[in-house]
């Protein structure tokens, strides 16, 4: 269930962002499931609906999710890359909130790689 807390220092865009690639991760959210449309969410969460809009591109852009014109918003298929690309999301968007550019980002992810980090 998705939970927006007003009081959270952290922006309610990235709250829903982080519970829906929680939710897609842990399994909760499995391919094809259909998501609410950007007002009824809005509206059940108490934010603004571009807010909403605006995470389901965001999702939409990491391949997360995909709309389908008029019959909706779904969750992509859940394979290796669609999970990577989920958790490659997530990393971004830790770092951007630290300050660390995308030259340093990518520095590390090959620190990581090459067992150096």
């Amino acid at each position: 269930m998705i939970v927006i807390d007003q009081r959270s220092p952290v922006p309610p865009f990235e709250q829903l962002r982080q519970q829906l690639l929680t939710a897609v991760g842990s399994g909760e959210l499995v391919p094809g499931a259909r998501l609410p449309t950007v007002r009824r969410f809005a509206e059940d969460l108490g934010i603004a609906p571009g807010t909403v809009a605006r995470t389901y591109r965001e999702l939409e852009q990491t391949g997360v999710l995909e709309t389908r014109g008029r019959h909706g918003t779904f969750v992509t298929a859940n394979g290796p890359e669609a999970e990577a690309r989920s958790a490659a999301a997530e990393f971004v968007a830790r770092l951007r909130r630290l300050g660390v550019d995308a030259a340093t980002a990518r520095g590390l992810v090959d620190s990581a790689f090459e067992g150096t980090a």
